[in-house]
């Protein structure tokens, strides 16, 4: 960051003594032009009288110079501030969010999803030090962002986040085991999944060689010392949820029963040594973040470098010119009239 700055500005005071020397010399003058003209002089007026009106000149250069000097003795200079951090205990960070259908549900603000999108953007952005990635997941799963600290890529990708984009379903484990996966070789000091979801676990296993249980993708996250936080978002009881569309192809909402799978969140939470945490609200889910983001806290050391440009030279210089031209005026043209 480019700054502006004196380096003593206190020196600046002494610009506040200008205006005494300027009342001082307006004065001389008026009374220079008050005095009597003698007769033998008379003649001569008309010669000297438009380098007199001139004269004063000379004054406004020495005040103009002056006025340089001081702001030069100030020492005026650009800082250019660049600040690097620098932490030895950073955090690796899987965002893994449930996209299912009834992540449009309005219980929450203007629905689950959008409402978990703010506060997921907040919360990376915060991350400064940390990779973070996204993993999102509904009856399949797909890791968006691989981990990384370009926040750019990754509240975008949070913001193009929307249901339909992969096949309908809650598919807990596999999202989870996609998180687990991407994280189980990283080398930072703690490594974790912060895992959404609004309901339970409804993808038939039967027949599918790739289906990974919760529990199962919870012990493998166990062993790779993987630590995971579950949040169940959505509202007690009853929910507006999206059945269906109308002949305009825009969502119908039905009032259906909140189904969430706390038991379930709650002990895969507990076996890595993480928390399940209910959001009801927009309030709720804003604060658990935050939560989160003081439990994983990353210690910061931040080092500033200064570089400094200094800029006396710019006043200093005008200054000189200004005085040396005074010093010839006074010597020469105006010689006669001092």
């Amino acid at each position: 960051m480019l700054n502006f700055e004196f380096q003593n500005p206190w020196i600046l005071l002494l610009l506040l003594a200008l205006p005494f020397f300027i009342f001082r010399e307006i004065r001389k003058t008026s009374q220079k032009k008050a005095s009597l003209k003698l007769p033998s002089l008379i003649a001569f007026g008309g010669a000297k009288s438009s380098l007199t009106t001139y004269k004063p000149l000379l004054f406004l250069m020495r005040m103009i110079a002056m006025a340089l000097c001081i702001v030069a003795l100030a020492r005026p200079r650009y800082v250019d501030v660049t600040t690097k951090v620098k932490s030895d205990e950073g955090v690796d960070i899987l965002l893994t969010v449930d996209t299912s259908l009834s992540m449009l549900a309005r219980d929450l603000k203007p629905d689950r999803l959008t409402a978990l999108k703010d506060v997921a953007k907040d919360f990376a952005l915060g991350r400064k030090t940390d990779r973070v990635g996204l993993v999102e997941y509904s009856g399949e799963a797909l890791t968006r962002v691989p981990l990384t600290t370009d926040r750019d890529v990754l509240t975008q990708e949070i913001e193009m986040l929307h249901s339909g984009s992969l096949a309908d379903g809650t598919a807990i484990g596999i999202g989870l085991a996609t998180a687990v996966n991407h994280l189980k070789n990283s080398k930072a000091k703690s490594k974790v999944v912060i895992l959404i979801t609004d309901g339970v676990e409804s993808v038939n296993p039967s027949g599918d060689l790739m289906y990974v249980s919760p529990r199962q993708a919870a012990d493998i996250a166990k062993e790779k010392g993987i630590k995971v936080y579950t949040i169940g978002i959505g509202t007690n009881k009853m929910a507006p949820m999206p059945v269906g569309y109308d002949m305009l192809g825009d969502y119908v909402f039905e009032m259906r029963p909140v189904q969430i799978d706390e038991k379930l969140l709650t002990e895969v939470a507990d076996k890595t040594g993480g928390l399940y945490f209910r959001a009801t609200n927009n309030e709720s889910l804003k604060n658990i973040y935050q939560e989160i983001d003081k439990l994983e806290k990353t210690e910061i050391n931040e080092i500033k470098y200064y570089n400094y440009t200094e800029l006396f030279a710019r006043f200093l210089l005008p200054a000189f010119i200004i005085l040396v031209l005074e010093a010839i005026l006074r010597r020469t043209v105006f010689k006669e009239l001092i």
